[in-house]
């Protein structure tokens, strides 16, 4: 059964994150979406923890996932989980380092939080910052459950992540010494799509994931993992695919998945023999805000290459560049670009459909009206987002849909665009038209 992991979302309780983040809009939204797992975010936070208690309720007895008290099913899936930032000192230097954790039921969910919220301020932000080394951390992890699954999250940004041009650390085991063994996976990021990670090969061990880190409703699934789980769908199943690196190995095995797009939530999934991981869905990492060096306050950015011969200098201010994610793969690499292992799990790189709706109309804000109607209209008519991004026969439906939007989409699939990459906490810009390839509508929508 073909299923969907968002892995990695916040609450309303997270620094910077929508009040629309609530249990029953992140339910809608993956359903729009055609996301089947998703994350509940936060759980460490009170109040949020309190929430979660009141409105989820276990999928069946020893499942350790949940959904919705209110939902009429389970193709909405909650799994425990939290990001949470550990600052501390080690060896005389500063470390800094964010982990996503996911927890394998809700009474290990609530004994770690017992245990912080004795020790440390818990209440303080959705993301706690947590004074204790990695290693540490893991063990007190497993402690109260071997199944806790803890991984290293957007690997490559500067500031909080393992190999972060301003973390601390240049290899895993620096991170997690000892505890290195039981560090299972690494999440992308929005700046490192999974080809940039093949060039390292110390990741070759670990089960690539990406999520969305999603700080608002909109944003679910706009990066994703799709696994082949078997039924009935456990957290345990979920652990030992990512635990042992399960994939799906046989080209007719994704084909047959790939089927399975067809509307999720209405039409069903397609069964296989095999569980395991199937593909990512991936943001386009130039798009993320951290891929290329730059200094944000002199509006200047550049490639690896120019930082290089700037001796990573701001040419604006003579202050020290932010090395960008793109930079900090170049500098670690044992691998040339375009390397791929034998055995890499396929990866898609996608633009949202409200996005493509927005550029294709010539609407200035995604969030717009005109956006939000007509992403509906799709939705209703033609299955969920990634079925539409990835699946739906556009040329069955040119009478149906507006042709700036089915050409987006057909560029979106081609890879055919226009990219300024992002650089120091400032998101990059893809763009799917410029003056001259933008043909006119062909029917009216309103």
């Amino acid at each position: 059964m073909k299923q969907v992991l968002d892995l990695h979302i916040h609450s309303p309780y997270s620094r910077a994150c929508s009040p629309q983040l609530t249990l029953a809009n992140i339910d809608k939204t993956c359903r729009e979406k055609g996301v089947n797992i998703i994350a509940t975010g936060d759980f460490t936070y009170p109040d949020w923890f309190r929430a979660i208690n009141q409105e989820l309720e276990e999928t069946f007895a020893g499942s350790g996932l949940y959904k919705l008290k209110s939902a009429t099913d389970d193709l909405v899936k909650f799994i425990f989980s939290t990001e949470v930032a550990l600052i501390y000192k080690d060896n005389e230097k500063t470390r800094r380092i964010h982990l996503v954790i996911h927890a394998p039921n809700l009474k290990a969910a609530r004994e770690l939080n017992n245990f912080l919220d004795k020790k440390y301020n818990i209440r303080s932000d959705g993301r706690p910052i947590l004074g204790i080394k990695a290693p540490d951390f893991v063990r007190l992890l497993l402690n109260i459950h071997p199944q806790f699954l803890i991984y290293p999250a957007h690997i490559w940004t500067p500031w909080f992540a393992v190999f972060g041009s301003k973390s601390g650390f240049d290899t895993l085991e620096e991170c997690f010494k000892e505890e290195t063994k039981n560090i299972f996976a690494y999440e992308t990021g929005l700046s490192s799509d999974p080809a940039m990670n093949w060039r390292l090969s110390a990741l070759d061990k670990l089960t690539v994931l990406s999520s969305s880190d999603a700080h608002s409703p909109i944003n679910i699934g706009r990066e994703a993992t799709v696994m082949n789980l078997l039924e009935p769908i456990t957290y345990e199943q979920i652990y030992e695919i990512i635990k042992e690196k399960k994939q799906i190995a046989e080209r007719e095995s994704i084909d047959a998945m790939e089927q399975g797009l067809v509307d999720t939530m209405k039409q069903g999934l397609v069964d296989t023999a095999k569980q395991g991981l199937a593909y990512t869905i991936e943001f386009y990492p130039e798009e993320g805000m951290y891929h290329f060096d730059g200094h944000r306050d002199c509006n200047f950015s550049c490639a690896p290459q120019e930082s290089k011969k700037l001796n990573n200098l701001c040419p604006v201010c003579q202050k020290p560049l932010v090395i960008g994610v793109l930079n900090r793969v170049e500098s670690l690499a044992d691998r040339p670009e375009g390397y791929k292992p034998q055995k890499a799990v396929p990866f898609k790189k996608l633009i949202e459909l409200d996005k493509i709706i927005k550029e294709a109309l010539g609407i200035k804000s995604r969030g717009a009206l005109k956006v939000r109607q007509e992403y509906e209209r799709l939705i209703r008519d033609f299955g969920n987002e990634l079925h539409i991004l990835l699946n739906l026969d556009l040329e069955s439906v040119k009478k149906e849909i507006d042709a700036r939007i089915i050409l987006g989409i057909e560029k979106t699939r081609n890879q055919d665009l226009l990219i300024t990459p992002g650089f120091d906490g400032q998101y990059g810009e893809i763009k799917l038209f410029n003056n001259e390839n933008r043909p006119f509508a062909t029917k009216s929508l309103w």
